[in-house]
């Protein structure tokens, strides 16, 4: 049977069924109407249907891929500082710089293997060309740039096929700065809120920490007569690194927080003071000692730098404020701007 009286529980002129509002703005409503009343409805908590979580958080194993971010940026500015080794007469820098760009790119492909479970799935990345998927640009990238470092290394070792290995130090450096940089790409395109936030700058993080990471191994394995390049490659390196972080830190909003707190936090704070400490040691650095000293620095600095920020990623993924009070706050940002749009013409 059906009525037209007020059903009981509800007040006069109240909305039902499908005009009542439910949840945090419920209780919002009914809190205006008198100080006296109580919220029916409980808050809104940031949860997810079922208990399940709202973004998957990266199943990667933080060895294999942070340690795959880390060695891939140690590669590329190993080979620019090998081919401006060479280039400027500075043998052994320039073979510290090889035998460490090929080391580490053989170790982060290992990784990366390892991580996929079979090296056949990273043979299949190269069935197809997709320039729109950073995975398969930075799997093409890779499968070229690695011989070129095999073949700059293995000829200077050698000392047979100068030619060869001339081309091949110069081709490896033309890709370096791709081979430094396009993890920071391949992270950024995913739905983690922390590395998704930080796509701008994200790029230009790497890229000093790259730097510093190339310069610390050519400090740590080179006579310091020869380090003169690497040098200046710590102190231009830790100078993007500290201040690209520190503008992504800020425009990042909310997701943010996951950069101080927790182990990412930890391992930030730690990256920070290493590289710095490894630049300031490094310009001065007048002996073999202070050299490797500050070489081990700067190395540990990269590394826990995208130890961090991976470790950023996973937690920022697994909290589901950071995924929904983002898109509140746009969803808001843009039914005000709908509202004030059609005023201000």
């Amino acid at each position: 049977m059906t009525g037209t009286g007020t059903p009981p529980g509800r007040t006069p002129g109240e909305p039902t069924g499908r005009d009542a509002l439910t949840g945090t703005y419920a209780g919002r409503r009914r809190r205006r109407r008198g100080r006296g009343e109580r919220a029916m409805v409980p808050e809104a908590e940031f949860s997810s249907y079922y208990g399940r979580a709202i973004l998957h958080k990266p199943t990667w194993k933080a060895v294999d891929i942070a340690g795959y971010l880390f060695l891939g940026g140690l590669a590329g500015a190993s080979s620019l500082l090998a081919a401006g080794g060479e280039a400027t007469g500075r043998p052994a820098l320039a073979r510290t710089a090889k035998l460490g760009a090929a080391g580490a790119i053989s170790l982060s492909l290992a990784a990366l293997v390892h991580d996929l479970g079979r090296p056949a799935r990273f043979v299949n990345m190269l069935r197809v060309f997709k320039p729109t998927s950073p995975m398969n640009l930075g799997s093409w990238l890779l499968a070229g740039y690695a011989p070129l470092t095999m073949v700059a290394a293995a000829t200077d070792v050698a000392g047979r096929h100068r030619l060869i290995g001339t081309a091949a130090t110069a081709s490896a450096a033309v890709l370096a700065p791709a081979v430094a940089t396009y993890t920071a790409v391949l992270i950024s395109d995913t739905a983690v809120p922390a590395w998704h936030d930080g796509h701008r700058e994200m790029p230009f993080v790497f890229a000093g920490s790259a730097a510093c990471a190339g310069a610390g191994l050519a400090l740590a394995g080179a006579p310091v007569a020869q380090t003169g390049p690497a040098r200046r490659a710590a102190l231009l390196g830790a100078a993007l690194e500290v201040g690209a972080f520190e503008v992504m830190r800020r425009r990042m909003g909310l997701a943010a927080e996951t950069l101080g707190t927790g182990r990412a936090g930890r391992l930030l704070r730690a990256a920070e003071l290493l590289t710095a400490g490894g630049a300031v040691l490094a310009a001065g650095a007048g002996g073999r000692g202070a050299a490797t000293v500050a070489g081990a620095a700067l190395l540990a600095g990269s590394a826990a730098l995208r130890f961090g920020v991976f470790h950023a990623g996973v937690a920022s993924a697994e909290d589901p404020r950071y995924t929904v009070i983002p898109q509140r706050l746009r969803l808001g940002a843009r039914a005000a701007g709908a509202r004030t749009g059609p005023a201000a013409d």
